[in-house]
């Protein structure tokens, strides 16, 4: 190796590289290197390139190249060079040349990425690779280039998208104005845009009379008042007034106490004093709960959820009191009276339906004992529930049960409704009664220890209201008792994972259980969210001193509902439960109190 270097210094170049080809040597990089570094201190750069190349050396070797404008080589050196300074001198000679391809790959791998989009649409007409190239880098110049490019083809949707990535928005505000195009402005500017953006943009709605995204864009400028203004008065002149309405409330909901005339105005319109229309009590529900004025919003839920199971929309109803008792909950708020009795009969409704559908006869009757007590809550379907309880019972053994049903069947307000299918049946349970009953089972209160009929929700002992397991309905036990997760309601632990070992959901927050994810620990009864919550706040069922409907959380209502006798609320639990005598498919709902009395 030492002769070969003193045979490059002194001149004898052929012996020197002679000895570098050597077969032993090639592989020495290092050795490759000093040679080509004595070879270019004496300016044979061809040959130190070829050396530089052979050890690797990449960037170097491209340097010489370029000195001896050996553009080919540099060219099939190009993967592999670093240096951003080389690519961008063998791209601005690629240029030069008109190989324009070669040109925009040396360009985009010196990162020099305006440089690539002016190539891609002034040589190569490929605006798609350059719209790429701006969307992946975020280029300002960029998107200035492909802006106008797009203008000189007349794609002002493309141009002003492209004005505004390239912060040209003001540029693209009055492209969008001249062309009427501030609906694609608006959307491509979201978020980011200044108040001053904002507000012209509002202006120029407001001057177009759209009233809607005026009332829209004043609000992200930050004017409350005539943003409700203009959405108020989109609401009122449109039918479809839901997305205004929904708009008014975020409004509404954002501003701050010294705005409180917008909130009054904005009842005011829902509750029909503008126009004399009353909109949807939803509504107001939200405009309370973006208030944060939660006792209002619990009062107005109630009211939807009444509305909901008027119509037969049971679940729904369901979801309504589940989500306003959840947020009462979470803010520390007591919850009125009148909304745990009503969440609990449409509880007891869904577990009729899901004990039914398990086969659980029994539990399935008296969920359903408990929903026909309070059957006035179920206007859509009293013939049908009432159907389906005196089927249960009948099932279960309950016969005395069935039988006082029955006759509540035949009277003449409700004979009429019967389906042909289950008369005869009917008929027969009041022809030939079978006055006979079990005894229900008793398991003892969670609070004084004292025997009381499992689907009881009181203790005629300590006279405490007894919290349901909203798996079964029936009242909780203290020494089996866990809870939901998920919403905190309680359980008997026992039941919680068999329904966790189904992979089954929570009947009241619908959230899946799984026995290998979840444990349900043994909990007392402070310990459980819910029941700790209604401890604290005994005192105060209601709101402000409000009266509530008696409720009997036994469900002692000899005018209740009962379940639907057809499985047509599959999606919505929105009609009668399936009381077909041969059929395992009747309601699904999850209270379990009995009537106290054999009268019907």
């Amino acid at each position: 190796m030492g002769v070969a270097r003193m045979a490059i210094r002194c001149g004898d170049l052929r012996r020197g590289l002679d000895i570098c080809q050597q077969s032993e040597l090639k592989a020495n990089k290092s050795f490759q290197r000093d040679c080509a570094e004595i070879l270019e201190t004496m300016k044979q750069n061809n040959e130190a390139a070829a050396l530089y190349e052979a050890a690797g050396s990449h960037d170097k070797a491209a340097y010489l190249y370029i000195k001896l404008k050996n553009w080919s080589k540099i060219g099939q050196l190009l993967p592999h060079i670093s240096s951003p300074k080389i690519q961008l001198q063998y791209a601005k000679a690629k240029e030069a040349e008109g190989q324009y391809r070669d040109a925009v790959t040396a360009f985009e791998a010196a990162r020099d990425f305006d440089n690539a989009v002016r190539i891609h649409l002034d040589h190569l007409n490929n605006p798609e690779a350059a719209v790429r190239i701006v969307k992946e880098t975020k280029s300002v110049e960029g998107a200035k280039l492909v802006a106008r490019f797009f203008l000189r083809l007349g794609d002002f949707n493309s141009a002003i998208q492209f004005l505004i990535l390239s912060k040209c928005v003001d540029e693209a505000f009055q492209l969008a104005k001249q062309h009427g195009k501030m609906d694609l402005f608006a959307d491509i500017i979201g978020d980011e845009a200044s108040t001053e953006d904002y507000h012209s943009i509002a202006v120029y709605f407001e001057s177009e009379r759209n009233s809607l995204q005026a009332g829209r864009f004043f609000a992200k400028a930050g004017q409350p008042s005539k943003a409700l203004r203009h959405l108020l008065k989109s609401a009122s002149s449109s039918n479809d007034d839901a997305e205004a309405i929904t708009l008014a409330i975020e409004v509404v909901g954002n501003t701050s106490g010294q705005n409180a005339h917008l909130s009054r105005q904005l009842v005011d319109f829902l509750m029909g004093e503008t126009d004399g229309v009353p909109k949807d009590a939803k509504y107001l529900f939200r405009l309370y709960m973006a208030k944060g004025q939660y006792k209002e919003a619990a009062k107005t839920a109630i009211i939807i959820a009444r509305e909901e199971q008027a119509q037969g929309n049971y679940r729904n109803a369901h979801d309504v009191l589940f989500k306003m008792h959840a947020e009462l909950l979470n803010n520390g708020i007591p919850t009125p009276g009148e909304m745990k009795h009503n969440l609990m009969i449409l509880h007891s409704y869904i577990l009729a339906r899901l004990h039914v559908k398990r086969g659980d006869h029994l539990r399935g009757a008296r969920m359903l004992l408990r929903v026909a007590q309070n059957i006035s809550k179920f206007p859509s379907h009293i013939v049908p529930i009432l159907t389906s309880t005196v089927i249960e019972c009948q099932r279960a053994g309950l016969k005395t049960s069935a039988f006082n049903y029955a006759v509540v069947l035949m009277r003449p307000e409700h004979r009429s409704e019967i389906d042909e299918k289950y008369r005869k049946k009917i008929e027969g349970i009041i022809r030939k009664p079978q006055k006979t009953e079990e005894e229900p089972l008793v398991t003892p209160c969670p609070y004084c220890e004292n025997p009381v009929v499992e689907s009881d929700l009181s203790c005629n002992s300590c006279r405490n209201s007894l919290a349901y397991c909203i798996i079964t309905g029936y009242h909780i036990i203290s020494s089996d008792l866990s809870q939901c997760p998920f919403c905190q309601f309680p359980g008997i632990r026992s039941e919680l994972h068999k329904v966790a070992k189904a992979n089954e959901s929570c009947p009241m927050c619908t959230n899946e259980f799984s026995s290998d994810t979840l444990k349900f620990p043994q909990m007392n009864l402070s310990e459980v969210k819910t029941i700790a919550n209604n401890a604290n706040n005994s005192g105060n069922n209601g709101f402000d001193g409000d009266n509530e409907e008696n409720e009997d959380t036994n469900g002692d209502y000899v005018n209740g509902d009962t379940l639907n006798g057809s499985d047509q609320e599959e999606n919505n639990h929105k009609g009668p439960l399936s009381a077909d005598s041969n059929s395992s498919n009747a309601t699904d709902g999850s209270g379990h109190s009995r009537p106290t009395s054999n009268k019907a």
